[in-house]
């Protein structure tokens, strides 16, 4: 299954002000380690990282050498899809950057974008949104997740129920 990362995924690698968010992406990395999905990376989610400080850039940049991914570059059809969300009022032209993040998952032929980007990336709004615009454009559908959906089960818990 191929996945595309956007910023906040990478980002939250080394975010300890929210150990929960961090904990789920620290799980979800293991399982880019282990192979257990095709991951894309694109040229944005670099740029924005590389406005981090000095020490938690190294660190991003030292979790994304412990992955096999493939790099994204954004062009014009990119710049043209992302527009395309704007026109349709899915997104703010201030959100460009997001649009980009989803146009270039898209293009990518990716399965899933996963992002803790509720505001504008994880959110019924925009669900729908990319749902109509890759259904009108022809391209194939996009599910849009947060990295916990992600997470394959615990099986520690399998004794107990649900029913209780």
């Amino acid at each position: 299954m191929k996945v595309y990362l956007d910023t906040s995924v990478v980002s939250y690698l080394y975010q300890q002000d929210t150990p929960e968010k961090m904990k789920d992406t620290l799980e979800l990395w293991e399982l880019f380690r282990q192979g257990r999905y095709e991951v894309y990376i694109s040229d944005i989610v670099l740029n924005e990282i590389s406005g981090c400080s000095q020490e938690k850039l190294d660190i991003l940049l030292g979790y994304l050498k412990q992955i096999q991914y493939h790099l994204v570059h954004t062009d014009e059809d990119t710049v043209e899809l992302a527009e395309k969300f704007i026109d349709f009022g899915i997104l703010k032209k201030k959100s460009f950057d997001d649009c980009q993040h989803i146009a270039a998952a898209i293009l990518a032929g990716c399965d899933i974008i996963t992002s803790w980007n509720f505001k504008h990336i994880v959110n019924v709004k925009t669900v729908r949104g990319v749902k109509t615009i890759t259904t009108l454009e022809g391209y194939k559908d996009l599910l849009i997740y947060p990295p916990s959906v992600l997470l394959e089960g615990d099986d520690e818990d399998d004794d107990e129920t649900d029913s209780e």
